[in-house]
């Protein structure tokens, strides 16, 4: 008797691209042709399908091929579980295009307003005691952020600014570069480490909402 194993119709991928410094994890038919498949691409990395080159990615983060024929189909690819596929952008758009909130038009609503309605989640959270409106969880939190914020803080001590680092971010070959800070942040909660590449790579220029941390090349 002969066994043949089958492929599962669905793949579970990464998907990276020169315009995001992050990566999503996706399920997708293997019965898509590319160019369906660069369709549904859009709505995760925001470049234009026409736009787009394809490279996958084996788990073990080596090049197995380029996806070029808009007709050909997912499946005859060697897409497996846990693969990448990285999305270049030839639009013309920058990195972090598309991550920049600050243009983005966004609707307001008054505290005091806000603390009249009835059918609004802190109005439901009040009325059972949930979230932080229930003392009891609210101090358990407290304390545990609190011992958190000691634990960072005596990792944080160990490294040196001006030391020398290796950075491995998901999806993007190593980067070497400098640590320029250590320390609290404005933006996020949380001990921090600021680090300039040796090459001009990143998210800014060490500054974040309009204060600079350290400076380097944009």
């Amino acid at each position: 008797m002969e066994v043949t194993g089958l492929s599962a119709s669905t793949v579970n991928m990464f998907i990276s691209s020169s315009l995001n410094s992050f990566r999503s994890q996706k399920w997708y038919s293997r019965s898509l042709t590319v160019a369906e498949f660069k369709c549904k691409l859009q709505l995760v990395v925001g470049s234009p399908a026409s736009c787009m080159e394809l490279e996958l990615y084996g788990p073990d983060n080596k090049v197995y091929c380029k996806l070029g024929q808009d007709d050909g189909l997912l499946g005859c690819y060697p897409v497996d579980d846990g693969c990448c596929i990285h999305v270049t952008d030839h639009s013309g758009a920058r990195l972090g295009e598309y991550e920049d909130m600050s243009k983005v038009e966004k609707y307001k609503i008054s505290q005091e307003a806000y603390e009249q309605r009835q059918d609004s989640i802190r109005s439901c959270l009040k009325h059972n005691k949930l979230g932080r409106f229930n003392e009891e969880e609210r101090a358990q939190q407290e304390a545990e952020n609190s011992q958190h914020l000691i634990e960072e803080e005596a990792q944080a001590s160990t490294i040196p600014v001006g030391s020398r680092c290796e950075v491995q971010a998901p999806g993007q070959p190593p980067r070497r570069g400098a640590v320029m800070y250590v320390g609290l942040t404005d933006f996020i909660p949380g001990y921090w480490i600021g680090v300039r590449y040796d090459e001009p790579l990143g998210k800014n220029d060490g500054s974040m909402n309009g204060k600079c941390y350290f400076e380097c090349q944009a």
